[in-house]
């Protein structure tokens, strides 16, 4: 079982229901593997993954990090070439105009620096906020946020694919989160990963997911379940579409196919 967090398996509140902590016990109890594969980097994933007593490994920051949540341990993890990363939003830039920019560092305590006109989500995430670009490119990183004044998600996401998608990774993660990653990288490459140190391959994979960075996991696994109000992107994609999970849209499934 591979399921993302933000939208998935995590309510809107941020928590995980008991229906759903028990339809993965009971899963998990009959012989399966639960793999968390989200877009957020390990400094936004653990306290999640330590609260629901998860020991096993997540794919985080987009498939560019594989970690061992029992150890603490990273087991894997792909930096952005910082040169090709200004080159891109240089390109992007041009195209639309300039954008608000965030970054992701590197690293089992990689901050996210958040650069002025960001718009973040209040709660328990932490940022760092900064004024110098020469700050961005100063450490390894993870990936970059952009958001636009005015354009859409899904439109920005597009421009920036058609100006810069031959030297960056681009994808849409969630409301505001457009993401520029290393070229290729994507949650089914981090999941394939994770997946073969279990021994386990794509035929035995379903996934969970409900945005468009999952459409890559779900070419990849056997059965992919869009959430219902999954991006439409997704929805197209998917084998089926379950409840929502503000309504344990997880553990619906699981429940079914446990019997």
């Amino acid at each position: 079982m591979a399921t993302d967090l933000d939208g998935t398996l995590l309510r809107s509140d941020g928590t995980v229901s008991a229906r759903t902590r028990d339809a993965l016990a009971a899963a998990c109890a009959a012989g399966a593997a639960h793999i968390v594969v989200t877009g957020r980097a390990v400094p936004w994933t653990r306290h999640i993954l330590d609260d629901l007593g998860y020991e096993g490994l997540a794919v985080c920051g987009q498939g560019g990090q594989v970690y061992h949540a029992g150890e603490h341990r990273l087991l894997t993890s792909v930096t952005l070439d910082r040169q090709l990363a200004g080159l891109a939003l240089a390109k992007i830039e041009a195209e639309v105009g300039p954008v608000f920019l965030a970054a992701s560092r590197d690293g089992l305590d990689g901050e996210v620096l958040i650069g002025p006109g960001y718009r973040t989500v209040e709660g328990s995430l932490s940022y760092t906020p900064f004024t110098d670009i020469a700050d961005v490119w100063s450490a390894p990183l993870n990936k970059l946020y952009i958001q636009h004044p005015r354009l859409s998600d899904d439109d920005l996401a597009e421009a920036a694919t058609a100006v810069a998608g031959g030297l960056v990774g681009v994808t849409m993660a969630g409301p505001d989160i457009v993401e520029l990653l290393p070229l290729g990288l994507t949650k089914a490459t981090g999941l394939s990963l994770a997946a073969r140190r279990l021994g386990l391959t794509a035929a035995d994979t379903i996934a969970f997911g409900d945005m468009p960075n999952d459409i890559p996991m779900f070419g990849w696994a056997a059965h992919g379940v869009a959430m219902a109000d999954a991006h439409p992107d997704l929805k197209a994609v998917a084998d089926e579409v379950t409840a929502s999970n503000e309504a344990d849209g997880i553990a619906v499934v699981l429940e079914r196919l446990l019997g």
